[in-house]
């Protein structure tokens, strides 16, 4: 990690995020029944495997994981370079009248979300949908709030919240660079 770089979240507060929020779902369900956790690949996907791991370890019981590709619901295709799309599993049990969780590292404009829900319309009809993110940096540019958040982390639009996973960066961690409000111009 460079000097412009801070580390806001190591490998323990990551853990520590992730049990609380596995707590928090468990206890605003009222359990395990008709849960399904969905991860916006690639980090988010992650995420909602050790979300689904830790409510295993409260609970005693694995609850359905999948994943779902957002790239073709995206309303800036045209500004971003193009990108492999990454498989969508919906468990087998489905999502219909299920109670879903999607899972994403950072949470930032929404619009990412927007394109899950989007996407989600396409593969049935949950009896509710809720988000769960790792870090939520504000900036919202469309009227969406997480439910479950593991970090608030206030941050100029100069900044770049960079999330790292052991599954995909041999690390865990969460760090901040750039200019911060008020600095450096």
């Amino acid at each position: 990690m460079d000097a412009a770089q801070r580390e806001v979240l190591d490998s323990g507060d990551i853990n520590r995020a992730l049990s609380r929020i596995a707590h928090e779902i468990l206890e605003k369900n009222k359990g395990v029944r008709d849960l399904v956790l969905l991860g916006i690949p690639t980090r988010g996907a992650h995420i909602a495997q050790r979300l689904a791991k830790a409510i295993a370890d409260i609970e005693g019981v694995m609850i359905p994981v999948g994943t779902i590709d957002v790239t073709l619901h995206r309303d800036d295709l045209r500004s971003r370079p193009a990108r492999a799309l990454l498989p969508t599993v919906i468990p087998t049990s489905g999502i219909d009248g299920k109670k879903v969780v999607l899972v994403d590292d950072v949470l930032f404009s929404g619009r990412t979300i927007r394109a899950a829900l989007d996407a989600m319309g396409e593969l049935g009809r949950p009896s509710q949908v809720q988000l769960a993110v790792l870090v939520d940096r504000g900036h919202r540019e469309l009227p969406i709030r997480a439910d479950y958040v593991g970090k608030n982390l206030p941050t100029s639009l100069k900044e770049h919240v960079r999330v790292s996973i052991t599954e995909t960066d041999g690390t865990d961690s969460v760090s901040i660079s750039g200019t911060p409000a008020g600095g450096g111009e």
